[in-house]
């Protein structure tokens, strides 16, 4: 651990003296990042273990980060604007993959038992958009495919986190490691806790800020920092009285976005935030491909792969295909909101979750395996693919002769 710090700061200086270079290429910053984590890992410059108390901290403040920022960046005009597709995708398409993954998970890899399977399924739901960051940011893409997948990508990490805490609860009572009461009790407690703690203090934090400015006592640098004290709050408030701090983070952003929403547009400042939860992103895949996907890969079998390889491809793509049933949607763009479902950060926070429990599952090594070498293959295959598919998907809708090509 003694050079482990050196080391990651390493690798970000090194990528940022090229990230002008290397943005819009296939080479994106996930996939150097978990590269020179492997590199790191290999080395043993980074050998903490994947249960170490600050690989969990370090999960759980880049999410918490990465899921408030989200949140509160919903601009409800724009929402309301282009609401038919992400709306499709986070209502049929969301439910339909966690469906597919779950009936996969028990033909591909039947030791699991079924509430292990259905865990699995949703560890793998939720999608990152950071993994294909060019998808949601080329200004030649249509803004309603851009605006779709962003969306989509902000908000399903926080309806899948009390999925996942409820089917967690219930894999781990049906091994016996916990009660059914206790499992339903602590589910309960975890979301309850976890809203009344977001809202209540997003609330404060808001009402903090607008009075600052009204009345000209806050610092404009100051302003800045007032997003990710709220966001530290939510998340250090919910978790002591029982609550989850990644519900109340993502419902303290809706909360904290949706009061300052109403005042001028700097009233929220919230590039810090952002950066803040970009530079913990990419600590986080450096410390992935260390300590999570390095070691994983000793543990791979063709029932794994093969998981892996339908998560990212039917598991995907059909419930996409099913939500834009009705949608007058073109099967090009079908294809190409299909197959850019990145698996990234909610799903290694997952994974750390489940490895700091005192109660392990039954079937962990297996479950947590295939997790990981599907984000690490989402890595590689959306990273090398965003680039070229989103300027080919592009120019076919420019070129296309039909008034509305997507």
């Amino acid at each position: 651990m003694t050079w482990a710090l050196p080391a990651i700061a390493a690798v970000l200086l090194a990528y940022a003296a090229v990230s002008g270079r290397l943005a819009g290429t296939p080479v994106t910053a996930p996939i150097v990042f978990t590269c020179g984590g492997l590199l790191l890992g290999a080395v043993e410059l980074i050998d903490v273990e994947s249960t170490a108390e600050t690989v969990k901290l370090l999960a759980e403040v880049t999410l918490a980060l990465v899921l408030f920022s989200d949140a509160a960046r919903l601009n409800p005009t724009e929402l309301r604007a282009e609401v038919a597709l992400p709306a499709r995708l986070l209502g049929i398409g969301l439910p339909l993959t966690i469906l597919a993954g779950f009936g996969a998970a028990l033909l591909v890899l039947p030791d699991l038992a079924w509430p292990e399977a259905l865990l699995l399924a949703v560890i793998l739901a939720p999608t990152d958009a950071a993994l294909g960051q060019v998808v949601v940011t080329l200004p030649i893409l249509p803004s309603r495919i851009r605006q779709g997948l962003n969306v989509e990508s902000g908000l399903n990490d926080g309806i899948c986190v009390p999925l996942f805490l409820i089917v967690l609860a219930v894999a781990q009572a049906e091994a016996g490691a916990i009660g059914d009461g206790a499992a339903a009790r602590l589910v309960l407690e975890q979301i309850g806790y976890g809203i009344a703690a977001g809202v209540v203090t997003a609330a404060i934090a808001a009402a903090v800020l607008i009075l600052a400015r009204r009345r000209h006592t806050i610092d404009p640098a100051w302003a800045r920092i007032v997003p990710v004290a709220a966001a530290a709050l939510a998340y250090t408030v919910a978790v002591p009285v029982g609550g989850s701090g990644f519900i109340a983070a993502f419902v303290g952003g809706m909360t904290f976005g949706a009061i300052t929403a109403r005042q001028p547009d700097d009233a929220a400042p919230t590039d810090l935030l952002e950066e803040s939860g970009d530079l913990f992103n990419a600590v986080t895949f450096i410390v992935f491909g260390a300590v999570l996907f390095g070691p994983a890969l000793d543990h791979l079998s063709w029932s794994i792969v093969g998981y892996a390889a339908l998560s990212l491809t039917a598991v995907r793509m059909l419930p996409v295909a099913v939500s834009m049933i009705g949608a007058d949607t073109r099967a090009p763009t079908t294809a190409f909101l299909g197959w850019f479902g990145p698996r990234g950060l909610a799903t290694i926070v997952f994974v750390i979750l489940i490895l700091e429990e005192h109660r392990p599952l039954p079937h962990q090594q297996p479950l947590v395996t295939t997790a990981i070498v599907t984000v690490g293959l989402s890595v590689l295959a959306h990273g090398l693919s965003a680039a070229p598919l989103a300027r080919r998907y592009a120019h076919w809708t420019r070129t296309s002769p039909e008034s509305n090509p997507t």
